[in-house]
């Protein structure tokens, strides 16, 4: 896999949100896969109590904005609905979102931010679903081609308008796009319902087989850097 390399010496911004809006461990997993990664970037928290607000001024110095897992998306929204504009108006300039189970529902419109050409919903409330409920667990998608097993705790599913400009990475068993790039104005949008970057203690805390899926999610971000 080929990696987006910076100019030399220089480490562009990777702003990983951190507050209400997310689940303790949730953006730390996204924050060490980018700061690891091959993209040499600069990762900082932006949020609530953060050093780096969320702000049109943040945003303007960043090349990405990630979204990682937390709770409800109601109660997300109620707390980033104020900064909907700014966020649109990041990815639709250019900028790159990325969106990992509640930063993919958010992604779409009911509610949410609205980056995708279509909407989401709930995979475990979708015909022929292989996960009924909102508990922590495995779910089976089919990544570029490969069956792979993920962990997964209620992420959506992505529903595309017809003809819509998008790449699907993963499909879920019943057929459902699981992962997907596609572009808001000049700005790449990656989003995904399962958890990739779900490091070995999320499963071992639920008493799940670790499954090693580093290798998807750093195509997940490497579609969103390259497109």
């Amino acid at each position: 896999m080929a990696a987006t390399e910076p100019p030399a010496g220089h480490r562009r911004l990777a702003l990983v949100y951190r507050g209400p809006a997310s689940l303790p461990g949730c953006p730390e997993a996204v924050a060490g896969l980018l700061a690891s990664g091959p993209w040499g970037l600069d990762v900082r928290f932006t949020g609530p109590g953060e050093t780096c607000p969320l702000s049109a001024e943040s945003l303007s110095r960043a090349v990405l904005y990630a979204q990682p897992g937390g709770g409800t998306l109601a109660a997300a929204w109620r707390t980033l609905r104020r900064q909907r504009r700014t966020i649109r108006d990041f990815v639709h300039g250019g900028g790159r979102y990325l969106g990992f189970c509640l930063g993919g529902y958010l992604a779409g419109v009911t509610p949410g931010f609205g980056l995708l050409p279509g909407d989401t919903d709930q995979y475990i409330h979708s015909p022929g679903a292989t996960v009924h409920d909102e508990g922590n667990t495995l779910v089976q998608v089919t990544w570029r081609g490969r069956p792979r097993t993920v962990f997964f705790q209620d992420g959506p599913l992505f529903i595309l308008e017809e003809n819509a400009d998008a790449r699907i990475l993963a499909t879920y068993d019943n057929g459902t796009s699981a992962a997907l790039v596609t572009r808001f104005g000049s700005g790449p949008v990656a989003v995904t319902g399962p958890h990739p970057e779900a490091t070995d203690d999320w499963y071992t805390d639920h008493g799940l087989q670790v499954q090693h899926t580093l290798d998807l999610v750093l195509d997940l971000v490497e579609a969103v850097m390259q497109e």
